[in-house]
This record gives C-alpha cells, structure tokens and sequence, in this order.
C-alpha cells in the first residue's frame, strides 16, 4: 500500500509540475496503478466505465446551464445593474466601496455558483474603482478574490453540486444550508472593510434616495435569479437541476427580451464558451470518478483512515470533523477545488456517516473549507485567476490575503463548534 501510495503522489507531481493540466496527472495515476498492482485481475476497459459514470448522474446539468447564466448575466446587464444597486446604499460611507465589492460578489455568486467567474465579472468594473479611491493593489485584489468565495456557500453553487453527486447527499438540502455560512462571512468581511477604511473619506456623494429606489427598480429583475433558484426548489416547483435551466431562460429573456443588450445571434457564442468550460470541469469529473474507484478498489482510503491516522467511527465528532477541515483545506491549497472534492469525497464522507455526523452538515464544511484554500497560498485557484485576469505579480496579489483566511477559518471553526449556524435554515425548510 505504501509503494502505491508513493506512486500516485510521484505520477502526480512530476506531471503537475512538468506543467501539464489537472486532468493528465490523474488520468496518469489511475492508470499506472492498475497496470502495475492491478492487471490481472481489473481490465483498463472498467477505467473507461468508471470515467464515463462519473459524468451520468443528471444532477451535474446543473453545472453547465448555472455556468451559462452566468456568462450570459456578465455580458449584459444584470452584473452591472447589482453593483449600481449596492452602491446606491453603501457606496457613499466609509468602507462602501469595499462592502460594495463584497456584496456584489456574494449577490453575483448567489446567480453564477462560481469563485472564479466571480474574480472576473466583479474585479473587472469594481477593482480600477478600489485603486482610484486610494486602497492598495493588495488590499483590493484580495477582497475580490476571498469575497468570491461566498460563491461556493451561496447557491446555487457549483462545489456543493458536485459534492452532492459524489456524495449522494441531497444537493436542495446543502443550497439551503450555505446560506447562513455564507451570510456570516459577508458580515465579517464588511466590518473589516469599514475598520480597513479608516481616515478615509469616501469621494463619493450619497445617493439620494430617488436615486436609491431608482437603482433598486433597475435592479429587481436580476435580483430574481437567487429568487428563482430557492423558490422554486423549496416550493417543490422543480429540482436543484431543473432550476439551473429556468434560470438560463430567464438570463436570456433578461438580456435579449428586456434589456435587449443582446441578441439571439449572439447566444451560440456565448455558448461555446460555456461548453469549453463545462467540458474541462466534467473531464476532471470523469478522471476524478476514476481515481477514486481505483484508490477504493486498492483500500487506500480504510488503510489512511484506520491505520495511519487512527480515524474510525468511534474517533467521536471533533476529530473528524477536523482532519475533514484540515484535508479539504490543505487539499485545495495546491488543487483545484472540483478535484479535491472528488478525490477526499469517497475517503471521509463514509466514515462520517458511520459516525452519525449529519452528512448536510459535513457537505458544509467541505465546501466551506475549498472556497478558503482556494483562496489561500501557495497554488489556491482564484489567486492564479486573480494573477491572470488583473496581470498583478503573485507575491502582491497574496500579500493581502491572511486578514481574510483568519476571518474563514475563524467561520470554519464556528460551525464546526454550532452545527446550527448551517442546519437551522436546513431544518426550516425540510422538517423531519
């Protein structure tokens, strides 16, 4: 078990680091280890199975119809008109235009269920605004990066999705439960904007409240896609899937009908950059689906738990819980959320359950501790989003970022210590 242990981390850093895409070093890895220790008694035609299972469960349509909501809402003038809402409020007070930028995110999140196409959408308009109203490069760029991390708790929200399928737990349950996470890190990140602002004058006059009521009026309609998202499942209208694809309908009649930003024309465009993007995230699936087929099949997982690290069902709450947060945090630290998920899914979700820990609850966690390594050096996803999108150096885009991690970890902790803070909203909504 050792040696092939070994050999799936050395497969896999040699691959990554020789710069090849997620995808390749678990492909690699999977494969390798069934050759090696495997071949006479599993065929590599099951790999093919295992990869082409992963993608089937119908509830992964959801990832491809929210991710195209999303791209149609940033090209028109959904996006906009929520900044312009949220800034009518707060714009104009010390701190407003950093709680302006956190809001916007949790607000573009709640429509996009992505931490990167939020980087994109909301540090486009809003990061020139922080530099021209005098906070540093390092303060701005990680307020956008760790704000778009509210994303992955505030659904609908792409993580929790493939956690769900991975997982089998119920994906409408773990929507509901994120949100008071969610909401609890927007309230700390404000206070902290606010403190941050100190012996700053907001350059900007307060709207008057005609001019408030004005922006909120332009701003009803796309406040409607979270409305459409829990409405409609909790009502019991249509599931969590069902609801990914309303809410392309209403993008799109939003922007083509309505506002008529765009037209018919345009949507194949947009299409085919949303299916580039769908295609690399149901690939990693596929591969991830895979690998841990392979490493169930070899044991690695009861060897890790039992043996190593000691971990069974009788460990009790608190160590489980916290070498499931420890993992997933350091996990997405160095990988991509989505592969993180797939790989730790399968090795602590059923010892969990075993446990007697509300699975919801744990889906939680998990989630909440991606969205913070993904945002947390050295190789977190949406600090290279970050780099890319604003052609910052890495060492600045990072230098603002531990005020931020401390708040997460300090939320992390808190629901680990009160599971209410995420089952209360669940509870509510789905008694018994």
């Amino acid at each position: 078990m050792t040696g092939m242990a070994l050999m799936i981390l050395g497969i896999m850093l040699l691959l990554l680091l020789a710069g090849f895409p997620m995808m390749v070093p678990l492909a690699a890895a999977t494969l390798s280890v069934l050759v090696v220790f495997f071949s006479g008694d599993v065929t590599p035609a099951i790999i093919i199975q295992q990869w082409i299972g992963g993608i089937t469960p119908s509830a992964l349509i959801a990832v491809p119809m929210f991710i195209l909501a999303a791209d149609v809402m940033t090209r028109g003038q959904a996006a906009g008109r929520l900044l312009d809402a949220v800034a009518a409020f707060v714009g104009h007070v010390r701190g407003g235009l950093p709680m302006t930028t956190a809001v916007s995110c949790a607000l573009f999140g709640a429509m996009s269920g992505s931490t990167q196409a939020t980087v994109v959408a909301i540090g486009g308009p809003l990061r020139p605004r922080l530099l021209a109203a005098g906070y540093s490069q390092s303060f701005s760029t990680a307020l956008i990066i760790n704000a778009s991390d509210v994303a992955l708790l505030i659904p609908p929200s792409i993580g929790m999705i493939v956690y769900g399928v991975v997982s089998g737990t119920s994906i409408g349950e773990l929507f509901i439960a994120g949100v008071g996470p969610g909401l609890l890190i927007l309230l700390l990140f404000c206070v902290y904007c606010r403190l941050a602002s100190v012996g700053m004058e907001s350059a900007v006059e307060p709207a008057t409240w005609p001019e408030r009521w004005q922006a909120l009026r332009r701003a009803v309609l796309p406040l409607g896609f979270p409305a459409v998202v829990m409405g409609g499942i909790y009502s019991g209208i249509f599931s969590p899937t069902e609801a990914a694809a309303v809410c392309v309908l209403y993008a799109v009649f939003l922007e083509v009908v309505v506002y008529r930003e765009m037209t018919v024309a345009t949507l194949p465009r947009i299409a085919l950059s949303t299916g580039l993007v769908t295609a690399v995230v149901f690939v990693l699936v596929g591969a991830g689906a895979a690998f841990s087929w392979v490493i169930s099949f070899a044991r690695i997982p009861q060897v890790l738990l039992t043996e190593t690290l000691g971990l069974t069902a009788e460990s009790g709450y608190w160590p489980i819980m916290t070498s499931i947060s420890v993992a997933f945090f350091v996990g997405c630290m160095f990988v991509d959320p989505i592969v993180v998920i797939l790989i730790l899914t399968p090795i602590f979700h059923p010892i969990a359950v075993a446990a007697g820990i509300d699975p919801v609850l744990v889906g939680i966690a998990v989630t909440l501790q991606v969205a913070i390594g993904s945002a947390t050096p050295p190789f977190g996803c949406d600090i290279f989003t970050a780099v890319a999108v604003f052609r910052r150096p890495y060492a600045e885009v990072v230098r603002g970022t531990p005020p931020f991690i401390v708040m997460l970890i300090a939320v992390a902790a808190a629901l680990v210590a009160f599971p209410p803070l995420a089952l209360f909203l669940r509870d509510l909504a789905f008694p018994g």
